[in-house]
């Protein structure tokens, strides 16, 4: 695969700030996380969503225009106006058991030294839990997969639990159609 505008997408935890890290420094281009235009920046993190339209016209001041860049996370329900600007999506899936041990150690770091709410921390994990069950009315697997066949653009799945190097290296050698 060239230098493109790419969409890595998953669940929490699945890795895609990580593989699109990787892959924005393999082709010298930016990367951009959605988590960085849907929140305001604010102390303690997470507190306060920007309204969709700044967050849009954000991406389009920041990154958009670009011939190439990384996108990573997921921006089911505000983001598609960016994604079909996007050549390709990577999704990536990832057993929960280990997803959620995975959130756990990444969260614990962030954590590290900062005061965190015991209740948000709570509610954090009971939707990131939520990602696998199909009754939940979050963001899921099903509502991903429902999105990704309405996407319009190529689709590579891989299973995250393979080290960011490997994936890196599928999505090199992936020819979108």
């Amino acid at each position: 695969m060239r230098r493109c505008r790419l969409h890595v997408m998953g669940a929490s935890g699945s890795g895609t700030t990580t593989l699109a890290r990787t892959l924005a420094s393999w082709w010298s281009v930016p990367h951009a996380d959605a988590d960085d235009y849907f929140w305001v920046p604010t102390d303690p993190p997470y507190a306060e969503k920007r309204p969709e339209a700044d967050r849009i016209a954000l991406m389009r001041q920041v990154f958009v225009p670009r011939e190439a860049w990384v996108l990573s996370g997921s921006m089911l329900g505000w983001g598609e106006e960016v994604v079909a600007e996007c050549d390709a999506v990577v999704f990536l899936r990832l057993d929960p058991a280990e997803r959620m041990r995975r959130l756990h150690a990444r969260e614990e770091l962030r954590r590290e030294g900062r005061t965190v709410d015991p209740d948000a921390w709570e509610e954090f994990l009971t939707w990131a839990s939520g990602y696998d069950d199909p009754e939940f009315t979050g963001r899921s697997l099903w509502a991903h997969e429902a999105w990704l066949a309405e996407a319009g653009r190529p689709v590579l799945t891989l299973d995250s639990a393979a080290p960011p190097d490997e994936l890196r290296d599928a999505v090199l050698a992936w020819e979108p159609r």
